[in-house]
């Protein structure tokens, strides 16, 4: 049985945040891969200014290139309507029959699970993978969650990650400020940042 990771977020843009995660998580878990899969219109976002879905395609493209577990997916962005992880899952579940599916996102993210379209089902579908800060505490999470599921610790695996604190909303305040994001995301993704001019630079 293949065990896929799915690395979902609006990635605007992608930092060592992210490949960090996915990394920890491929090795953690033993995955096969890890599928990035940034958002078209991300429903949590609404009225939000952000980046166009082929310009964070782009840059997810050239910052996960050097890393042969990683691949990126468009299905997000090619589907019209707001992005909801049930409707992704679905997809990946048809593409990949009888595989273990593992979403990987930020633990803050999965706090507002309850909100999110089909829950219980999209539970039952996949596992989830919480990164988190360390010192991060999940009491809430595992009492939100057990309202849904029974055993909410065997299908929500929790993963600390030092590199979360690097955050895209600060990249994107830096670059309007002016200030360095070197060393925060790929070389390549700051070039390109650059060079097309995102986020007000």
């Amino acid at each position: 049985m293949r065990k896929l990771g799915i690395m979902g977020g609006t990635f605007d843009p992608i930092h060592y945040g992210h490949l960090v995660t996915a990394e920890g998580a491929r090795d953690e878990l033993a995955l096969d891969k890890v599928i990035f899969v940034p958002a078209g219109k991300p429903p949590h976002k609404p009225g939000h200014d952000i980046a166009d879905s082929g310009d964070r395609y782009k840059m997810t493209g050239l910052a996960i290139a050097s890393n042969v577990f990683f691949e990126i997916s468009s299905i997000e962005i090619d589907r019209p309507g707001p992005s909801y992880t049930i409707d992704t899952i679905q997809t990946v579940t048809d593409l990949y029959p009888g595989a273990e599916i593992y979403f990987i996102t930020g633990a803050d993210a999965v706090l507002d699970i309850i909100t999110w379209k089909n829950v219980g089902k999209l539970l039952s579908m996949c596992y989830f993978v919480a990164a988190s800060r360390p010192g991060y505490h999940l009491d809430e999470l595992w009492e939100k969650v057990g309202a849904f599921i029974q055993y909410p610790k065997k299908k929500i695996f929790n993963m600390e990650v030092p590199a979360l604190a690097i955050s895209s909303t600060d990249i994107r305040r830096r670059v309007r400020e002016g200030k360095t994001i070197k060393y925060l995301l790929p070389e390549p993704v700051e070039d390109y940042i650059a060079k097309h001019k995102l986020y007000g630079c």
